[in-house]
């Protein structure tokens, strides 16, 4: 990413809104399908908000991304072992862990979707648990992907396929931030639809909208424990098992 994005990523995720419906439904994926006992990897930890709130889970934790500043910030702030490495090649030995998380972090243009996915299943022992975000449709690219450096957007369809192909099991792929996607497209496409690429979409929200909008993805979410499922939205989330 651009470095100044690491700086709001810092300064946001632990407050704004997406970063903590994001943290939220990872977590709930991984007290559902926790894997067997033992370490979680987070690939591509950025600056350690997901790490943080990963402590309650109450298990060894790692995290790794390619900005050795970024890797350092999430220590700081996580406690959690962290190293600058490539998702590509990840440099820990295989079957180091019983969980990986990675948020955003295939759609990157420096990933390689099947290399990284390869690595992912290597450090996975057998048994453990896969949790990937992933951001949705190709159409939705907009300013904020360039500025990050995310070249690939996805549907739920060929998350599946990808983790099919990388010899992943038990493929759960389900859109998230539903509600919400009416208003993503409304401010990328035709209230920004041209913005340059120093436009980023984290920043700080007004309290009352940051309020509203977190709202809105509470109420997405609590819905979803009752077993809806959203044809649509503006991210992915996948949950798959290394047999």
């Amino acid at each position: 990413m651009e470095p100044a994005e690491y700086d709001l990523m810092d300064a946001a995720e632990e407050r704004m809104w997406w970063y903590r419906a994001l943290h939220a439904r990872v977590i709930d994926a991984l007290r559902r399908r926790p894997g067997p006992a033992g370490a979680l990897l987070d690939a591509g930890c950025g600056t350690g908000g997901l790490l943080r709130r990963l402590v309650a889970l109450r298990r060894p934790l790692a995290g790794l991304d390619f900005n050795p500043g970024a890797a350092a910030r999430a220590a700081a702030k996580s406690g959690a072992l962290t190293v600058a490495g490539d998702a590509n090649r990840l440099p820990f030995d295989a079957g180091a862990f019983t969980a990986l998380t990675s948020c955003d972090v295939l759609c990157h243009r420096a990933v390689d979707p099947p290399a990284a996915l390869a690595e992912f299943r290597r450090v996975l022992a057998p048994g453990g648990t896969l949790v990937l975000n992933l951001p949705a449709y190709q159409w939705l690219h907009s300013a904020h992907d360039a500025r990050v450096h995310n070249d690939r957007r996805f549907t739920a369809r060929q998350g599946r396929t990808l983790l099919g192909a990388a010899g992943f099991e038990a493929i759960e792929a389900r859109y998230w931030n539903a509600l919400l996607l009416p208003l993503m497209v409304l401010q990328r496409k035709i209230l920004r639809p041209d913005a340059d690429h120093d436009s980023s979409d984290v920043a700080p929200f007004p309290p009352w909208l940051d309020a509203t909008l977190h709202g809105t993805t509470v109420i997405e979410r609590a819905a979803g424990r009752l077993g809806l499922r959203y044809p649509a939205g503006g991210s992915i989330l996948l949950v798959a098992t290394r047999p």
